[in-house]
């Protein structure tokens, strides 16, 4: 019997799938984007606006899209008739541009066994070749993948299941590449 599988020594179960979140932070900025990518950008769209759609807290949305804003993702106008628009195409703003003009590097930096920064030792742990092969290839997954391809895979699965998890206010599932 394979380890972790059910039934196997220590009653293990066998794992399916490792969880990778993005901080609210993150999830609220994905969803800013995806917002105002859904409209045809000659005009703004005020945070409340944004908000409201995908019920992020209008006290908090104003950080997220200065956090953009400094990233030159998306373009603030402010004064009464200001809002947000994106300064780019969708086409030009991949995913990984927005989680790390939100949370900042998104590459792992701490051991994922003893806790320690990683590369602390002179000797990296076992599992440390495998970790950092998994952490490229997400970072790959997520840089070419633009806004204009989520936009594609969203209207072409009606579900939507992937940004209803994240307008749900759970925590932001990330895939990785099948």
């Amino acid at each position: 019997m394979p380890f972790g599988s059910p039934g196997s020594a220590g009653g293990r179960v066998k794992l399916t799938a490792v969880k990778l979140e993005l901080t609210h932070r993150g999830a609220y900025a994905i969803r800013a984007v995806v917002t105002l990518a859904r409209e045809d950008g000659s005009d703004v769209v005020p945070a409340r606006t944004i908000a409201k759609r995908m019920e992020i807290p209008v006290r908090f949305l104003p950080q997220v899209l200065g956090d953009l804003s400094r990233a030159g993702i998306v373009e603030a106008r402010l004064g009464r008739a200001g809002g947000y628009r994106l300064a780019k195409a969708p086409a030009a703003i991949s995913v990984l541009d927005i989680i790390e003009a939100a949370e900042g590097d998104t590459r792992r930096q701490t051991c994922v066994l003893t806790g320690r920064p990683c590369g602390e030792s002179s000797v990296p742990c076992d599992v440390h070749a495998v970790f950092s092969e998994a952490q490229v290839a997400i970072l790959a997954r997520l840089s070419e993948t633009t806004v204009a391809d989520v936009l594609a895979a969203s209207a072409s699965d009606e579900s939507t299941a992937a940004i209803d998890g994240v307008a749900s206010g759970s925590a932001a599932p990330v895939a990785a590449a099948p």
